[in-house]
This record gives structure tokens, sequence and C-alpha cells, in this order.
């Protein structure tokens, strides 16, 4: 029969809480059972930014709402061309034109006439974040139903997957550092693997949780033409690992 060793370690490399033993009979011919969590994270700048923008008007009769939404969205597509044409932007798209009419009431219940409503959405994916942010602020500044909802900050495709192998095998390693720092404490020398495991997969009791993730620190900006820089992305992996070391290991 093997000792077991049940270890919790925090992400946040806090050392964890006290030893929590099933057997205390450890040691000796006897193997012990070592359960860890082991993380890592990195940080790089975006690489690409996409904007999420809108156009729409509202007015009273349909046809001059449309025209003004079909008009705008010409020219927003024509600009994107041209950033296109100079590899400012590696892709983009637009929705197809939306109308709709309503009767809106007004603060005394009263039902208002017919208000008629066309929007379209847009997106642009930026490589050069300078032209970005120009076209997001000339558009905002010449087209009065122009509005950014967001931007997506990311990484190029092989740029994310090179990192998350980097972080996988670094939180991997981590585990067997942590691992190996227990075993060495209660004196049973090397550690050998049994099992390893995205995060909350190894034991059920544990929370479960992405076991690699992506997370984008934007910069707010500032002056007439907002900077839309981001700081960096942060991409991070966690896993759970099992280990045992003694005698029988």
């Amino acid at each position: 029969m093997a000792t077991i060793l049940s270890i919790t370690v925090r992400i946040d490399n806090v050392l964890p809480p006290p030893w929590q033993l099933r057997d205390r009979r450890y040691g000796g011919r006897m193997s012990t059972e070592i359960t860890v969590r082991g993380a890592f994270s990195a940080f790089r700048p975006a690489e690409r930014g996409t904007v999420h923008a809108t156009v729409a008007y509202e007015g009273p009769e349909m046809e001059p709402v449309y025209a003004r939404v079909a008009t705008d969205l010409a020219e927003l597509k024509s600009s994107i061309v041209a950033l296109e044409e100079q590899y400012a932007v590696t892709w983009w798209s637009a929705d197809q034109l939306r109308t709709w009419s309503n009767r809106p009431w007004n603060d005394e219940g009263k039902q208002l006439p017919l208000v008629h409503h066309a929007s379209v959405s847009v997106e642009a994916k930026f490589r050069d974040f300078a032209a970005l942010s120009r076209w997001v602020g000339e558009h905002d500044a010449a087209i009065e139903g122009f509005r950014t909802s967001r931007v997506e900050w990311a990484l190029t495709a092989v740029q994310r997957d090179a990192m998350l192998i980097d972080v996988r095998t670094r939180a991997v390693s981590d585990a067997v550092s942590r691992a190996q720092q227990y075993a060495d404490a209660l004196g049973l020398g090397p550690v050998a693997p049994v099992a390893v495991a995205d995060s909350g997969m190894l034991n059920a009791s544990h929370e479960s949780g992405p076991h690699a993730a992506m997370r984008v620190m934007a910069a707010p900006g500032g002056g007439p033409v907002v900077e839309l820089v981001p700081k960096h992305i942060e991409v991070s992996a966690t896993v759970e690992a099992r280990f045992v070391a003694g005698p029988t290991a």
C-alpha cells in the first residue's frame, strides 16, 4: 500500500497550506504520492487590432436614412481598401445593411410617429496601429453616425500557438520543480511522474478552469486622435500533475 501525500499549490506562487496527509506513515519502504499545480505566464505586445465599428442613423423617412448609411458605408469601404493595399489592414468585413422601424413612447405615455432606423457593422483588422488610430479618429470626426464599439487586440496565430507551447511546457516544468521541492523536504529522493492534466481534470475536487488563457491589458488613449495602443497580451497555462517518490517510486 502506498502512502498518499496531497499538496495544493496556489498559482500565485504563495506557499500552500500545510500538507494534508491521508496516512502519516510515510517513508521507509513506502512510496509517497505528491499532487501539485504548475503555472506559467508570458507577455507580449499585441500584433493585430480589430476595430469593431457601426454606422447608424434614424429619421422620419426610411429612404434618406438608408441612403445616408449606404453612402457612409461606401466611404468606409474605400478607406479600408486603400489601407489594405498599403498592408496596414490585413482583413475586413461589412455586414448587410439592416433596417427597422418603431413607434416610440414619450414620458406621458403617448405613442409618437414612426421612426425609421438603418445601421451596418464594419470590422477591420490592422497590423499598423498608427494607421488604426488615424482611421478611427478621422471617421469619428467626419461621419456623424460612426461609432467604435471596441478594438480587439490579438497576436498572430503563429505567435499565439508558439507562446501556448512555451507556457504549457514551462507550466509542466514548474509542477516538476514544486513536486521535487516537497519530496526533498521529506527526504524522499527524485520524483517520478504518474499523471499530468489540464487544470481541473486531474482531481474533481479542484475548481475547474482553462488550462491556457489569453488576457488583453489595454491602455487608455487621449488627445484629439485616440492612440488605441494596447499594453501587453498575457498568455498563461496551468496544469495539474501527480508524482510518486520514495524507495518504490
